[in-house]
């Protein structure tokens, strides 16, 4: 098993920053990509949706929605990934979820964490 420890979450205004991180453990698990996906728990209709992600090569790929504001990074070492939020929007309140795709022993494994909230006031 995998775990994921999320930190970072809380309530900013409309064009603050928040700063999540989420660290990955598991004995005998390779980590390969890691990333951050959300969901707007109040917003029944909405499914979970992806955010960043940075594979162990350190090659990043963004949201469209978040492009310009976010920035992932990944210390491949301690197998932690960050994600830095800029010029944070009301539409960006959501839970965010960090998720690492790992491997052991041939096979590949999807985990998650248990989500932090990031809440911005208009």
């Amino acid at each position: 098993q995998v775990q994921l420890v999320e930190s970072g979450g809380g309530l900013v205004q409309a064009g603050g920053s928040l700063r999540l991180s989420c660290a990955a453990s598991g004995d005998g698990f390779r980590i390969n990509a890691m990333g951050w996906y959300r969901q707007d728990l109040g917003n029944p209709g909405k499914q979970r949706e992806f955010v960043a992600t940075s594979t162990s090569d350190d090659i990043t790929n963004y949201a469209d929605a978040v492009k310009g504001r976010f920035t992932i990074t990944r210390d491949n070492a301690k197998n932690t990934v960050n994600l830095q939020m800029n010029r944070l929007k009301p539409e960006d309140t959501a839970v965010y979820y960090c998720r690492a795709l790992a491997e052991n022993s041939g096979f590949r494994y999807q985990y998650w964490g248990q989500g932090t909230q990031v809440t911005v006031s208009s």
